[in-house]
C-alpha cells in the first residue's frame, strides 16, 4: 500500500494505492480523490499536485495519474486550467458540501446539450446478455488467463472484418491492439511515439482540448492547425514543423467538416514527405444521415496511419473498449506498454464484444439506433431555425452533435450563463480553441435526449437570448 501527504489550497490530501488489488491504479486514484472531494476534504478550487508530483509520490508512472485526472474532468469532479494544473471543480465541491448539510443544491441542468455520451437507455442489454452467456458457456478455461498485450484474437478478428467492410480500412488481426478507450490508446501511443523520438504534434483546430494534455504529459510539443470547410489545412500543417497530427476526418470535432478526397490525398503525401505519421480519431463516423460513407485514411496508406475507434459512441462508454490499427513497426512497443499499464483490458468484455459482433448484433443496433438519432438531429436544427435564427448549424449531417455559430457580438459563455438560469445547459465552443479564441460558438449534443428535452431545452434558450438583447 502507498500513501501520499500532498499539502494544497485547503489542507492534506491522502490517497491509498492497494498495489495488491485487482482494481486498477487509475481507478484507485479515482476514487480516492472524488471522496475527498466528497468528504470535504478537498474544497472547491483546490489545487491538486501535478501529475508529475503525484506520481513521484506515489510511485506511479505519470500517464496513470493523467488518466484518473482526466476521468475525473469528465465527470465534473475537476477542472483543468490553462498553465497546466488541475483544481477541485467549485460546483462539485459546493454541491456535495451543500447536500451534507441539508442545503438546497443546483445540481446539473435539467436539460444538458453536453456532448459526451449516446443514449444509455437504448443499450441492447438482451442482446449483449445473449453473447455474454455464450462466451461464458463456450470458452475454453484456457482462454480466462492472461492474455498478449494486444488483447483477444477473436475480438481483434470480428474487428478487422467489420471495420475492413465498413469503413474502408485495411485491418489485420496481428496489426491490431485493444485498449480502454481513446484515452488510453492515445495516451500509449504518444508515450511509444517520444521514446522513438517524435516531438511535436498537431492537432485542428479547434478540436477537443483533453488530448492537449495527454500529449503534453508525454513529452510532446502541441501546435494548432486551422481546420477548413474540406478538413484540416494541410499548407498550413505542412509549414508547422509537426511530425504528428491527430485527424477526425469523418467528421470533425467540433465543427463537423468533412475531409475532402484531395484533403485525405494531401494528407498522406504530406506524411510520406515528412516521413511523418497521422492518428485517425474515427469516434462517431458510424452515425451518417445526409451522405455517403466515407472510408477511413486508414485504407489509404497503412504504413503512415494509426486508425484509433471505439465502442463509446456506438454502444456506451463505460464499456471502456477502444482499438487501435497500427502499422507495423509499432504493434510490438504498443503491446508492451499496454501490458505495462494494466496487464490487459477484461477477457471477457472483449470477448462478448466479439461475439456480439459476429452475429450481427452491432450492426443490428447501428440500424435501429441512426433513425432515433436522425430524428434528434432534424428537430434541433428545426428548432434553432424556428427560435434562434441568428445561430447557425454546421456539420450536421453525420454524429451526435451540432456546431452552432452565434452573432460575432454574442459572446458564448454570456449565453452560457443565461441559459443556466433557465435550467439548461449549454456549452461554448472557447475550450476548443488554441488561443487566441476563435468565433464564438455552442456545440449541441443531442445523443442523450428525447425530443421532447430537445424541443423544450431551445424553447428556454430562445428565452435566455432574448433577455440579452439591448
Amino acid at each position: 500500500m502507498s500513501r501520499s501527504r500532498t499539502g494544497s489550497g485547503t489542507g492534506e490530501l491522502l490517497v491509498e494505492i492497494q498495489r495488491d488489488s485487482t482494481v486498477p491504479l487509475h481507478q484507485q486514484l479515482e476514487t480516492g480523490i472524488r471522496e475527498r472531494i466528497r468528504e470535504g476534504l478537498l474544497r472547491a478550487d483546490a489545487v491538486l499536485p501535478s501529475s508529475r508530483a503525484l506520481a513521484s509520490d506515489l510511485g506511479l508512472s505519470r500517464g496513470v495519474v493523467v488518466e484518473a485526472y482526466q476521468q475525473l474532468v469528465a465527470e465534473g469532479y475537476l477542472v483543468s486550467r490553462a498553465g497546466g494544473y488541475t483544481q477541485v471543480a467549485q460546483a462539485a465541491a459546493r454541491s456535495l458540501q451543500a447536500a451534507r448539510a441539508g442545503q438546497k443544491v443546483a445540481g446539473p441542468p435539467r436539460i444538458d446539450f453536453r456532448y459526451s455520451h449516446p443514449d444509455v437507455t437504448q443499450f441492447p442489454r438482451a442482446a449483449w446478455l445473449r453473447s455474454f452467456r455464450r462466451v461464458l458457456n463456450e470458452t475454453p478455461h484456457r482462454t480466462f488467463s492472461y492474455l498478449s498485450g494486444q488483447g483477444a484474437l477473436e475480438l481483434r478478428e470480428a474487428l478487422a472484418d467489420y471495420l475492413n467492410r465498413v469503413r474502408g480500412t485495411s485491418a489485420r488481426p496481428e496489426n491490431m491492439l485493444i485498449c480502454h478507450g481513446f484515452a488510453q490508446g492515445s495516451r500509449l501511443l504518444f508515450q511509444v511515439l517520444v521514446a522513438a523520438g517524435y516531438r511535436r504534434i498537431a492537432l485542428e483546430d479547434p478540436s477537443d482540448n483533453d488530448v492537449r494534455d495527454v500529449a503534453v504529459t508525454a513529452g510532446l510539443e502541441t501546435v494548432g492547425v486551422p481546420v477548413l470547410d474540406s478538413g484540416v489545412d494541410v499548407e498550413a500543417l505542412d509549414r508547422s514543423g509537426a511530425d504528428l497530427v491527430l485527424v477526425t476526418a469523418a467528421h470533425q470535432m467540433p465543427t463537423g467538416a468533412v475531409a475532402s478526397p484531395e484533403t485525405r490525398t494531401a494528407l498522406v503525401e504530406w506524411a510520406v514527405r515528412r516521413n511523418a505519421l497521422i492518428l485517425e480519431d474515427d469516434y462517431d463516423a458510424e452515425y451518417r444521415y445526409d451522405r455517403e460513407p466515407i472510408g477511413a485514411i486508414q485504407g489509404l496508406a497503412p504504413d503512415r496511419v494509426v486508425y484509433a475507434g471505439t465502442a463509446s459512441k456506438t454502444l456506451a462508454p463505460g464499456l471502456r473498449l477502444g482499438w487501435l490499427i497500427l502499422p507495423d513497426a509499432l504493434v510490438e512497443p504498443l503491446a508492451a506498454a499496454k501490458l505495462t499499464d494494466d496487464r490487459g483490458s477484461s477477457v471477457l468484455d472483449q470477448l462478448t464484444f466479439a461475439d456480439f459482433i459476429v452475429r450481427g448484433e452491432f450492426d443490428r443496433h447501428l440500424r435501429r439506433m441512426r433513425p432515433r438519432y436522425r430524428s434528434l438531429r432534424d428537430l434541433l436544427v428545426e428548432q434553432l431555425a424556428d427560435q434562434l435564427p441568428d445561430f447557425k448549424p454546421v456539420g450536421i449531417s453525420a454524429g451526435l452533435h451540432v456546431l452552432a455559430w452565434l452573432p460575432p457580438d454574442l459572446p458564448a459563455e454570456t449565453v452560457a450563463e443565461a441559459a443556466r438560469t433557465r435550467d439548461v445547459g449549454v456549452h461554448p465552443l472557447t475550450p476548443y480553441w488554441f488561443n487566441p479564441p476563435g468565433p464564438p460558438g455552442l456545440v449541441f449534443g443531442y445523443g442523450g435526449l428525447t425530443e421532447q428535452s430537445v424541443a423544450e431545452g431551445i424553447s428556454l434558450l430562445a428565452g435566455a437570448v432574448r433577455t440579452l438583447e439591448p
